[in-house]
């Protein structure tokens, strides 16, 4: 906020807006489960009505277009790991569509508007993002566990914990997403983006304990309806077009996601743990 170069525009992604842009990262939309089911409706207008109008400002003004889309795409998927040529196997009409299916209809008007008008997209299936300064009441599932152990409280685990994951820092992920912005030509599917290794939930919570040195222990939950059990990107395509790979270790991000937490929570965050270098 106030660098001569940024220019803030609060406006609806839901309604039509006309900008002098060049390039456009078109990242609206909630990613955690509880707050994009918190208004599936609204969830849904973000990311079909925002797509169309996105798509419309980059034709109009002749800009390049980059979708954030996501590896809910993907669904609970029957494939493992996820390339890019995976249909996914997404339930239509559960909880968790709005995000889903939005996301999946986005991709369809991207590609719609490439081919019907010339308009020149890029689309990312981002997987699992984290790093420093996400809300801690976001709802997912880094932030949920960090937060519980700062403030002492026991790590709540849906389902046995065997379900897997792969956790991509932040600063890869943006790496990632200029790289597939600025590529001279436009790739002709959408790229993963996403770190190779994968985790169980019960994995990372342990990883967050040992990180955090926190006394908390693990409380067990049932497991959401469609929550995924496996997800890893194939991410040989943004490896081979964009010599691109995710480089922060696991333990490298948490420990800077745990310090940003710290400090956001102030007073809140036990004694014990303030007190140790996080």
């Amino acid at each position: 906020m106030g660098h001569e170069r940024f220019d803030l525009v609060e406006h609806d992604i839901t309604l039509p807006i006309d900008l002098n842009v060049d390039e456009i990262y078109n990242l609206a939309c909630p990613a955690s489960p509880p707050r994009y089911q918190s208004d599936p409706i609204k969830t849904n207008k973000t990311s079909v009505l925002g797509a169309i109008n996105m798509l419309d400002l980059a034709h109009k003004r002749g800009a390049r277009i980059l979708q954030a889309s996501t590896s809910e795409v993907y669904g609970d998927p029957e494939v493992h790991p996820q390339s890019e040529s995976y249909w996914g196997n997404v339930n239509p009409i559960g909880l968790r569509s709005c995000y889903d299916e939005g996301k999946r209809c986005a991709e369809t008007l991207f590609f719609d508007y490439k081919r019907q008008l010339g308009v020149d997209i890029r689309v990312a299936r981002i997987f699992n993002t984290y790093g420093p300064r996400m809300d801690p009441s976001d709802g997912r599932v880094v932030s949920n566990f960090i937060v519980q152990a700062l403030l002492g409280h026991d790590l709540t685990i849906y389902g046995d914990g065997s379900q897997t994951r792969s956790f991509c820092y932040v600063d890869d992920m943006i790496e990632g997403l200029f790289a597939l912005m600025n590529l001279p030509e436009a790739p002709e599917t959408p790229i993963n983006i996403g770190s190779q290794g994968e985790f169980t939930v019960l994995e990372l919570a342990e990883r967050v304990l040992d990180q955090t040195g926190a006394n908390a222990k693990i409380a067990f939950k049932p497991l959401p309806i469609d929550d995924p059990t496996r997800r890893r990107p194939d991410t040989s395509a943004a490896l081979n077009l964009l010599n691109w790979q995710a480089n922060v270790p696991l333990e490298e991000g948490l420990a800077a996601t745990a310090k940003s937490f710290v400090a956001q929570l102030g007073h809140l965050a036990s004694p014990a743990i303030q007190s140790r270098e996080v």
